[in-house]
Formats: C-alpha cells, structure tokens, sequence
C-alpha cells in the first residue's frame, strides 16, 4: 500500500529542489527526516513537511507501520513561470523568471 503527498506552486525552483529529493529517493523515512534536517538548502523544510503530511497519510487513511515505512517515490515537476522585468541600463529591460515546483512524495511499507 502506498501513500501520497503532494505540494503545488512551491516558489523554489526545481532545479533546486530536485538536489534535496535525490537525497531521501528509496530511504527508510527516519534516516529521510535526519538527512532533511540537517542539509542546509532552502527546499529542505518545505520536502521535510511533505514528507511528513506523506508519513500522516499512511498512518491515517491506509493504517500503516511508520516504522517500516520507505520513500518509495520523490519527483518534482515544473510549474508555471512568473515572469517579470527588471530594469537595466540605457532604457533596456532584462526578464526574471521565477520559477515553481510541483513536489510529489510517495511512502510505502517495506
């Protein structure tokens, strides 16, 4: 049995974030929280939360063991761009592009 959880329009980029997920992908989900609270990227509380809303679902909607708990699944997806200007010299404007993340974790038992 698997549980999911997901985050929309996170405003990091997922390039970013996707260092953080490489981490915890296919590890027990105590050794995920530790490796999460002690990286110090700026997308590490916010799969840090996910993971753990992941870890509620499976102990409430599926009735599973949190002790044998694994982080099955870890993907992050591109969502939209905002995209705004910033002036430059001479009258000329260059863009910025703030990129979003869609951030998906899934657990299941061992």
């Amino acid at each position: 049995m698997q549980a999911k959880a997901n985050a929309n329009y996170v405003r990091i980029a997922p390039r970013k974030v996707q260092l953080v997920i490489d981490l915890i992908r296919g590890k027990a989900v105590g050794e995920a929280i530790a490796i999460l609270r002690h990286t110090p990227k700026s997308a590490s509380p916010v799969v840090e939360k996910i993971l753990n809303s992941a870890i509620a679902n499976a102990e409430h909607n599926y009735n599973l063991d949190t002790s044998k708990l694994v982080v099955s699944q870890a993907y992050v997806n591109h969502g939209p761009i905002m995209k705004r200007f910033r002036p430059r010299a001479m009258g000329r404007a260059s863009a910025i592009h703030k990129r979003t993340s869609h951030i998906t974790l899934v657990v299941s038992e061992k």
